[in-house]
């Protein structure tokens, strides 16, 4: 990426992708960052279990998706840049490998100008652009000048929708962007949901509302529909620590801490 001008960081307004860092034990983020999410701790101390599971499914998904022939990635929502990203992990299967990053955050500009590095054989770019405008995403001369919108693209909106209400129509949002990429191309979700605890979930959504934060969870059908249009690929909805798992069974108490769902699906 080209050097680009300061950002302003917002230091005194919690953000979902500083606050996400906190969780996952980081260092970037602020103090209005910390209060916020501490008040999500002390209701749902799970949370910081949901963090790594959502993590750990996202690492499996791209190598599953590259061991398929998938070698172009996009990854809306990115978040703060923690090792390995999501480029680094499809990269380590496909060194050609292509990835786009997304996000509306100016912390995560930063980081992404710095740490945002590709193969020397495949490429990675990053975008400044809001999910709730998917056609400026589309149209951004650097997601054409990395990736081919004639061939298939993985889609990644992970811990990302449960931001975006019902009247910012997140449906359409998924709707123009699969719309636009080419057969073969991939959904790949994850969603906190209400379903497995909803007296604490519930809680977290107000924390964040009243945070200033927009924020709706939804349950398993809810989520489904999300991919009605295209196929499911097994297991199908499931919470993400047991989509295809590598390692033991995890014990059935940690679908309440994690209190999400994932999937992924094909066009």
């Amino acid at each position: 990426m080209e050097p680009g001008p300061p950002v302003d960081l917002q230091k005194d307004q919690p953000h979902t992708a500083r606050m996400y860092d906190y969780y996952l034990g980081g260092k970037d983020h602020y103090r209005a960052d910390r209060e916020a999410a501490e008040k999500v701790v002390g209701i749902w101390p799970g949370v910081r279990v949901a963090a790594r599971q959502n993590r750990a499914f996202i690492h499996r998904v791209t190598r599953y998706l590259a061991n398929a022939g998938v070698r172009q990635f996009l990854d809306i929502g990115t978040g703060i840049p923690t090792e390995p990203n999501l480029h680094q992990v499809a990269q380590q299967v496909a060194p050609d490998a292509r990835i786009v990053y997304a996000d509306n955050d100016p912390l995560v500009l930063v980081h992404a100008r710095a740490l945002m590095v590709s193969s020397p054989e495949g490429r990675t770019n990053y975008v400044s652009a809001d999910v709730t405008t998917p056609e400026q995403i589309l149209e951004s001369p650097g997601l054409h000048d990395t990736l081919d919108l004639t061939r298939p693209i993985a889609l990644s909106l992970n811990a990302l929708l449960h931001f975006i209400p019902d009247d910012r129509d997140p449906h359409g949002i998924v709707d123009t962007l699969m719309d636009r990429l080419a057969p073969g191309s991939y959904l790949v979700m994850t969603h906190v949901t209400p379903d497995f605890d909803p007296t604490s979930i519930g809680t977290v959504v107000d924390i964040y509302r009243h945070s200033g934060l927009p924020c709706q969870v939804r349950s398993k059908a809810e989520f489904a529909r999300f991919f009605e249009r295209f196929e499911l690929i097994d297991p199908g909805v499931e919470v993400p620590h047991r989509w295809r798992p590598d390692g033991a069974p995890t014990p059935e108490k940690m679908d309440a801490e994690v209190s999400a769902y994932a999937a992924v699906a094909r066009k």
